[in-house]
């Protein structure tokens, strides 16, 4: 079995997850997608660095 792929077009991930993992999804200034691969196991998660950023409360280059 696949540990990661996408099922009817939803991303999944078997790995187990980790702190830096769900971080690296969650909050991730090098990454300019709001959604991004699954943190936890499937669906999406939402970069919030970049949400805020397109917000214009965080700048480019700011880490939070």
């Amino acid at each position: 079995m696949k540990r990661t792929g996408s099922f009817l077009g939803i991303p999944y991930d078997w790995h187990r997850p980790t702190w830096a993992g769900i971080k690296e999804r969650m909050w991730n200034p090098r990454d300019p997608r709001i959604f991004t691969p699954p943190a936890l196991i499937w669906g999406w998660s939402i970069n919030l660095y970049e949400v805020l950023r397109r917000l214009g409360i965080m700048r480019q280059g700011d880490q939070g």
